[in-house]
């Protein structure tokens, strides 16, 4: 698109995912004190909720292309400050920075650019992008990589990672993800950048653990690095899994991390376990994967017929593609043997998120106790969530999809049940839970991994997940759901397999129920007000499992102008909510600003932030704009190399 198409797009339509609460918000504020109503639960004093997001901080450009998934990293936290010996004396205090990434910093010490060095995920999927499109952009951003590395530059482009999807603490390090690069250390409370962590130590470390990290030292071990946006915590033995999806052979490795002060009893016997980029057999072609299952005993991967392959090109196919034809396929191993992969096939569909995954055993043919792995997903019949969060048209299937596998929009909570005996690998049980649309789940995560009773996400009462082209995705409903008492019904009781459903009442139905021990609970928000990803915090001596609040950034669209945008003194807060009821807000924390809509947080304990490794060093901004350019000298020849560079610039600006 030319710079006058851009502009006609800028006035005659407005992307989704770049107005109202989702357009990006360039304040950013120190821990600033804010002001509450209600009482603050006391198992919040000392601790910080945080939640990540893309903020492109290049976006002057409206008319470009742009997806929900882009943007730079910034991050939006709630400190909860003591301020007295007394657990009641607590001061909440908001601060949001971007992510210091390599990208981030090279965007912002140009002079010049306007639009994002990275190609947008939009122009990726967009069927309608041609592959001279596609290719002038990959060559652009190639260009400016390179420039990034010449004399002229305040920061090369070493890694590619925005780091804007989620953030999660591991063995004294709070660490920010994205799948296009390795994780990124942040400092809590403040929310500095550190420097990126390669499984061993991160960048501003003082540490003693040398050698290579995750990608190695192959010619390809920068993409070896690149690390799923949910690597998980075993609660129990302390040690970080994660995969690391690439475009090349065998396509999926996988890691390992054990903590310092691991769960395991040291013995001659017996060593926490350090794997790094171990490979996982059985995948053909590279995919989108964003999510995978983690028990204590198993790791789930998932192939599914979204692909992520710059190959697609040479096959008239955009680089990311979804094919409804093909078959899902659900690879598990035992958790340190990822050589030991056996492959569970079924109907094709998109998952973006496990809510949990865990082990339980059954008696086998001859008496023997056989290993079954469950599995909770938010699944998706389709791809066209990935196609309107970029305000792209999903497009029409080549082929004939046969009957028997044609499904309705949906995205549901499902469960999976798969039996690891010795006869043919086949989904013992695979069936949504509830009827109503389902997403960004959590949990207790101290429930990790094993049998938790309740998962927590977010709904829309009056759509899908997969929102209609020109609109966005908000979430007006947070919804709490006994699993173990929906799965026990459905074992009982089987509905169909993969089609059926358990529980088929609507967000609707489901908030006119008068029964106490209903097995699903919705929270709905006041109407024009909109929700984002919750995050479950335990009371003490909790009688129960739910016994607790949810954290969630809510917004008031009645601040938004006629036009749709923000008002400039727009604000959002912070709600805790009573989990047990899901009715009661038991405080509101006022922030100074405006929070936008995002992706994924996590809950920090006192615990956590006093725990964190020291580092000596952290990442910065240029304190002028002179600071920007480190000039060599100030020869004829630096001269001439400035002005072409400044051209070449402004050409791809």
């Amino acid at each position: 698109m030319d710079a006058p198409e851009a502009r006609q797009r800028q006035k005659n339509h407005v992307h989704p995912y770049l107005a109202g609460n989702f357009a990006p918000i360039h304040r950013t504020q120190p821990l600033t004190p804010c002001t509450f109503t209600g009482i603050i639960p006391k198992e919040l004093a000392g601790g910080q909720y945080v939640r990540n997001g893309g903020n492109p901080t290049t976006n002057e450009d409206l008319g470009r292309d742009a997806h929900w998934f882009d943007g730079d990293g910034m991050l939006s936290g709630v400190s909860f400050r003591r301020t007295g010996g007394n657990d009641r004396e607590i001061q909440p205090e908001f601060v949001n920075q971007y992510i210091l990434t390599d990208v981030f910093l090279s965007s912002k010490t140009s002079r010049f650019l306007q639009t994002p060095i990275l190609p947008s995920i939009a122009t990726l999927v967009n069927p309608l992008s041609s592959l001279v499109t596609i290719i002038l952009c990959i060559c652009r951003s190639l260009v400016l990589v390179v420039l990034s590395h010449l004399p002229g530059s305040f920061q090369a482009i070493k890694k590619i990672s925005v780091a804007n999807t989620a953030i999660l603490y591991h063995d004294g390090r709070a660490l920010a993800t994205c799948e296009s690069g390795p994780p990124m250390r942040i400092a809590l409370p403040g929310l500095e950048t550190i420097g990126w962590f390669n499984g061993k130590r991160a960048d501003g470390e003082s540490s003693e653990e040398a050698g290579p990290g995750f990608g190695g030292n192959d010619l390809l071990g920068w993409m070896k690095e690149w690390t799923t946006a949910h690597p998980r915590v075993d609660p129990i033995t302390s040690e970080l899994i994660s995969f690391h999806s690439t475009f090349v052979p065998p396509y999926v490795n996988y890691s390992i991390i054990p903590a310092s002060k691991s769960g395991f009893e040291k013995t001659p016997l017996l060593e926490p376990v350090r794997l790094l980029t171990a490979p996982v057999a059985g995948i053909s072609s590279a995919k989108m994967m964003h999510d995978f299952g983690v028990s204590q005993l198993h790791t789930i991967i998932m192939d599914l017929p979204l692909s992520l392959d710059p190959l697609n090109l040479a096959k008239n196919k955009p680089v990311v593609s979804y094919d409804p034809t093909a078959r899902s396929r659900f690879g598990i191993f035992p958790r340190y043997q990822p050589s030991n992969v056996r492959w569970f096939e079924t109907n094709p569909c998109c998952i973006f998120h496990t809510a949990n995954s865990w082990d339980s055993w059954e008696v086998g043919k001859n008496g023997s106790e056989v290993d079954v792995v469950n599995m909770l997903a938010c699944r998706l019949t389709s791809a066209s969530l990935v196609f309107s969060a970029g305000d792209v048209a999903a497009p029409t299937p080549s082929a004939n999809i046969p009957i028997d596998i044609q499904e309705t929009e949906q995205c549901r909570l499902y469960y999976y049940q798969f039996s690891l005996d010795n006869e043919q690998n086949t989904i013992r049980q695979q069936w949504a839970l509830s009827a109503i649309p389902f997403e960004f789940p959590s949990l207790s995560e101290s429930k990790s991994m094993s049998e938790a009773k309740y998962i927590y996400g977010c709904s829309v009462s009056d759509s899908t997940f997969g929102a209609a082209l020109g609109r966005a995705v908000k979430i007006d409903s947070l919804v709490k759901i006994d699993v173990l008492d929906l799965i026990s019904r459905g074992i009982q009781n089987p509905p169909i397999q993969i089609k059926g459903c358990v529980d088929n009442r609507s967000v609707s139905e489901v908030l006119g129920s008068q029964d106490p021990r209903d097995p699903i609970k919705v929270f709905k928000m006041p109407s024009g007000w909109y929700a984002q990803e919750s995050r479950f915090i335990p009371r003490e001596q909790g009688v129960s499992e739910d016994d607790g609040w949810l954290l969630s950034y809510v917004f008031d669209e009645s601040q938004l102008g006629p036009d749709g945008e923000c008002k400039s003194n727009a604000k959002s807060e912070l709600w805790i909510i009573d989990a047990r009821n899901m009715t009661d807000v038991v405080a509101k924390v006022k922030l100074p600003q405006r929070v936008p809509y995002g992706l994924h947080g996590s809950w920090f304990s006192e615990t956590d932030i006093a725990g964190q490794r020291p580092f000596e060093t952290i990442r910065s901004l240029p304190s002028s704009k002179a600071d920007t350019i480190r000039p060599i000298n100030q020869s004829l020849g630096w001269q001439l190399w400035m002005r072409w560079r400044s051209n070449i610039e402004q050409f791809l600006a």
